[in-house]
């Protein structure tokens, strides 16, 4: 589940939706526009359906859980290194 494997795509491994949550958060956001920005269909994919909202939860879980991401003032926030 957290890396690509013959039965999960690249693109719902929680490591790439962590990275592309990761490379969203470059500004500071509530986690409703967050999973709005995550929801909508890849470019490009067309036969991947858009991201369900358990794969959010859990990609965001496991960024707050190595520290990559932060909770403060009611908006996600990137930590610094």
């Amino acid at each position: 589940m957290i890396l690509p494997s013959k039965h999960l795509s690249q693109d719902r491994a929680l490591l790439t939706v962590g990275a592309k949550m990761l490379r969203l958060l470059s500004q500071p956001m509530t986690v409703s526009a967050l999973w709005e920005e995550m929801s909508r269909p890849i470019a490009g994919k067309k036969g991947l359906p858009p991201l369900r909202y358990d794969g959010f939860v859990l990609a965001l879980d496991m960024l707050f859980l190595i520290g990559a991401i932060e909770l403060r003032d009611g908006l996600l926030r990137r930590r610094a290194p």
